[in-house]
């Protein structure tokens, strides 16, 4: 059965700034504005400045201002690796 939430992390070089589930995330990539939801293709992207939103399991919204990085979505598990991450 495949799984209802997306598994999310957000990472900046000193810690992990955020971990847990959630159903969208959004973010601006090189190539453009990108929305992620369950089930969704795999992807590798280069993200640049500006907002990662994550809408969680519980339906709140978590933002991120990001400086550049990467993003990487495989099977429901989305990684946020960015060279700066605020929540905002």
């Amino acid at each position: 059965m495949a799984s209802s939430v997306l598994t999310v992390e957000v990472v900046s070089p000193e810690k992990r700034v955020w971990s847990g589930e959630a159903t969208s995330v959004s973010a601006r990539t090189l190539d453009g504005d990108i929305g992620i939801l369950v089930d969704h293709i795999s992807l590798l992207g280069v993200l640049v400045p500006g907002v990662v939103s994550i809408k969680t399991a519980d339906g709140s919204k978590t933002d991120f201002d990001m400086a550049g990085g990467f993003i990487s979505v495989n099977k429901n598990r989305v990684s946020i690796l960015g060279e700066e991450a605020i929540p905002s």
